[in-house]
C-alpha cells in the first residue's frame, strides 16, 4: 500500500525553512511577553486621542505591537500545518488566538475614541502634516463611522473575537487533521490511501473506473459528517449575521465588501456577466463529452486529459525551470527574487502526514513569504507553483515598498497577481509545444481552469449570497436547505450537459473558503482582471509591466479599485469578465475544431 510519509522523512531541502522567522521556541516565547508587556501602555492612550502627537504615538505603538503577533501567528500556524496532529503545535495556535484577541480588544478603543469626535475634529486631524503618513488611515476611519460602535461595545466585540473563529477552526480541524478516507484501487490494482492532495490525480485518471471510485468514496466520507458539518456552516453564517447586524450593515455582503470598498454591484455584476457565458461553457462540456467520447458526463469526467495514453509528468525541479523562463516578460528583478525563493527556504513542497492540505502563500513582513504545497509533479502543480509564487512575490514587493500599516494588501487584488502568473505560463507553454497532443492537453487545461476558478467560483459566489440572504430572512439552513440550493445553482450552471449525481448536492461541505465568506468570487474578478493584464504585458512589455510592478508595490495603500485604475484597469464595469469570457470562447472553438478536424479524418 502507497501510504502518506511521515515529516520526518522528507528531505530538508524539501521543507521550508522556519528559523527565518524564530529560531527557538524561547524568541517565540519571549516575543509573547514583550506583546503582553506592550499593551497597558497602549491602553493608556484611551481618553487621549485628542492631539496629533497622541495619535501618532499610538499608531505607531499599536503597529509595532501587530507586527510581532503578525510574525508570532504565522510561525505558530505554519509549524501547525505542517503536521496538523501535533498537538505541541496545536497549543501555540491556541496561544496566539487568544493574545490576537487580547490585542484586539486592548486595541478596540482606537477607532470608536477617534470617531467620537465631530467630523470637524477629524477633518482637522486630517489635514494635519503630523499626521500625514496616517491620511489614509483616517479618511477611511471617517468612511466607517456608521459602522463603529461606543468603545464599551466595541470591547465587547472583540471580546467575542475566539468565539468568531470558532467555526472555521472545527471545520479545518475536522477536514485537515480528522476526517479520515478510505482507500481505493489505482489503474495497477494497488490499494492506495485516498487523500485531499491524491483526489486531485485521482480525477485525472484515464481509468474512469478510479475517477468514480475516488468520486464516491470523497463524497461519501463527508456525507457521514452531513450533520455535523451543515452545524458548523449555520454557525459561522450566523456569526456572520450577527456582525452585520451589530454593526447596522445592510446585510452580510455588505458588510464583507465595505473593507475594500467594493460596491455590491461588483458582485452583482460578476454573476449576471456570468450567466451570459454559461451557453459557451456548456459548449466546452459538450466538445469534452465527445471527444471522451461518453454517453453521459458526470463531474468525476471533468478533469481528466482529453489526450489519450498521454501522461505530462512534470518534476518540482523542471518546474522551476519551466517558470523562470515563463515568468521572463515580467523582468530581471522580478525573476531574481523567484530564484531566491526556490534557493532560500521560502517553500514546503510535498505532501506528509498530518499536512495541511492544498497549497497557499503566507507573507511575513520584511522577512519574506513562505509557501505550502502539496506537490504530485502533475501540470496541475505547475501551475499551482506559479500561482502561489505569485501570491509570494506580490507580498514581497509590497512589504519591501510600503510601511507595515499600507503593507497589507487587499485580496480582491492578491488573486490578480497569482493569476496572472498562470496565464504567462499558459502563454509560454503554448509557444514551446510542437506536439498536437501536448497542445489539447495545454487547451483542456486553460479550458479547465477557466471552469474551476470563473464558473465554478461564481457558482460558489452566488450560493454564499443566497444563502446568507435566505438566513437573513430567516429562513432556517437546514441541511435540506444547503443541499437543494447547491444542487438547483449547479442545475443553472452545467445545464444538460452534465449528469448531477447525488453526491453534487453535498459538495458544499468541502469548501473550506466558504468559512472566509464572500471570499470566492475574487478568484473570478482575479482571473478576469489577470486576462488584461496579461494580454498587456504580452503585447507592449515596458510601461505595461512598469504599470503592473507598481500595482504590486502599492500594497494596501488605497481601495483596490482606486489601485486597479491607477494600473489602467476598471473593475466596477464588466468589460474585463466580458474580455476573459471571450479569452474562453476562442480556446473552445479551437477545441471545436480539433474535433471536427478528428471528426473529418475518420
Amino acid at each position: 500500500m502507497n501510504t502518506v510519509p511521515k515529516r520526518e522523512t522528507v528531505p530538508t531541502s524539501y521543507q521550508w525553512n522556519l528559523t527565518d522567522l524564530y529560531e527557538s521556541t524561547e524568541q517565540w516565547d519571549n516575543d509573547v511577553a514583550e506583546v503582553k508587556e506592550m499593551l497597558p501602555t497602549l491602553r493608556s492612550f484611551s481618553g487621549k486621542l485628542l492631539s496629533p502627537e497622541h495619535i501618532k504615538e499610538c499608531f505607531e505603538l499599536s503597529d509595532r505591537i501587530s507586527r510581532t503577533v503578525e510574525k508570532l501567528y504565522s510561525h505558530a500556524h505554519l509549524k501547525h500545518h505542517e503536521d496538523t496532529s501535533d498537538v505541541t503545535h496545536q497549543g501555540r495556535v491556541t496561544t496566539i488566538k487568544q493574545l490576537s484577541v487580547e490585542v484586539s480588544e486592548a486595541m478596540s478603543f482606537i477607532e470608536p475614541e477617534l470617531l467620537a469626535q465631530s467630523e470637524e475634529q477629524l477633518l482637522k486631524a486630517i489635514e494635519d502634516p503630523e499626521l500625514s503618513f496616517y491620511r489614509f488611515t483616517l479618511e477611511n476611519m471617517l468612511r466607517q463611522k456608521p459602522h463603529t460602535l461606543r468603545k464599551d461595545e466595541e470591547a465587547l466585540l472583540a471580546k467575542a473575537g475566539v468565539m468568531a473563529q470558532t467555526p472555521q477552526t472545527i471545520f479545518s480541524m475536522l477536514n485537515n487533521a480528522d476526517l479520515k478516507f478510505p482507500t481505493i484501487t489505482d489503474e495497477q490494482g494497488d490499494e492506495i490511501e485516498l487523500t485531499h492532495a491524491r483526489y486531485g490525480r485521482f480525477m485525472e485518471s484515464r481509468d474512469r473506473r478510479v475517477r468514480k471510485e475516488a468520486f464516491h468514496a470523497m463524497f461519501g466520507s463527508y456525507m457521514k459528517q452531513k450533520n455535523t458539518i451543515a452545524s458548523i456552516f449555520n454557525a459561522n453564517v450566523e456569526k456572520n449575521i450577527f456582525f452585520a447586524r451589530s454593526r447596522q450593515y445592510r446585510g452580510t455582503l455588505d458588510m464583507a465588501l465595505f473593507s475594500d470598498n467594493i460596491p455590491p454591484d461588483v458582485y452583482s455584476n460578476l454573476i449576471e456577466t456570468i450567466h451570459q457565458g454559461l451557453p459557451v461553457f456548456h459548449r466546452y462540456l459538450n466538445a469534452r463529452k465527445k471527444i471522451l467520447q461518453l454517453e453521459e458526463l458526470h463531474m468525476y469526467d471533468l478533469n481528466v486529459p482529453l489526450v489519450p495514453d498521454f501522461d505530462w509528468k512534470i518534476t518540482y525541479d523542471e518546474s522551476k525551470k519551466i517558470i523562470n523562463e515563463a515568468l521572463a516578460p515580467l523582468g530581471h528583478d522580478y525573476i531574481q527574487i523567484v530564484q531566491q525563493a526556490w534557493e532560500s527556504g521560502w517553500i514546503d513542497v510535498y505532501e506528509n502526514q498530518g499536512k495541511h492540505n492544498g497549497a497557499y502563500s503566507w507573507g511575513v513582513y520584511r522577512i519574506h513569504p513562505f509557501i505550502l504545497l502539496n506537490h504530485e509533479d502533475r501540470l496541475d502543480d505547475l501551475f499551482t507553483i506559479a500561482h502561489e509564487m505569485g501570491h509570494a512575490l506580490h507580498s514581497y514587493f509590497s512589504d519591501q515598498h510600503q510601511e507595515f500599516r499600507y503593507a497589507g494588501y487587499s485580496i480582491f487584488i492578491a488573486e490578480i497577481a497569482s493569476t496572472l502568473n498562470e496565464a504567462l505560463l499558459m502563454n509560454y507553454l503554448l509557444q514551446q509545444t510542437t506536439d498536437f497532443q501536448q497542445l489539447i492537453y495545454l487547451l483542456t487545461h486553460y479550458a479547465d481552469n477557466f471552469r474551476a476558478t470563473v464558473f465554478v467560483q461564481t457558482l460558489f459566489a452566488e450560493f454564499e449570497k443566497e444563502i446568507h440572504e435566505a438566513a437573513e430572512r430567516g429562513v432556517p439552513l437546514t441541511l435540506d436547505t444547503l443541499n437543494e440550493t447547491y444542487y438547483r445553482l449547479h442545475e443553472r450552471y452545467y445545464g444538460d450537459s452534465v449528469i448531477l449525481d447525488e453526491e453534487v448536492k453535498f459538495g458544499w461541505m468541502r469548501i473550506p473558503h466558504f468559512y472566509n465568506s464572500f471570499y470566492v468570487f475574487k478568484y473570478a474578478t482575479g482571473f478576469s482582471a489577470a486576462n488584461s493584464f496579461s494580454h498587456r504585458i504580452l503585447q507592449k512589455g515596458g510601461n505595461a509591466v512598469e504599470q503592473y510592478l507598481e500595482l504590486l508595490k502599492s500594497g494596501g495603500k488605497d481601495y483596490p479599485l482606486n489601485l486597479l485604475k491607477h494600473a489602467g484597469l476598471d473593475m466596477t464595469q464588466p468589460t474585463p469578465i466580458v474580455e476573459a469570457l471571450s479569452a474562453f470562447e476562442n480556446v473552445v472553438s479551437q477545441l471545436e475544431g480539433i474535433l471536427t478536424q478528428q471528426n473529418e479524418s475518420e
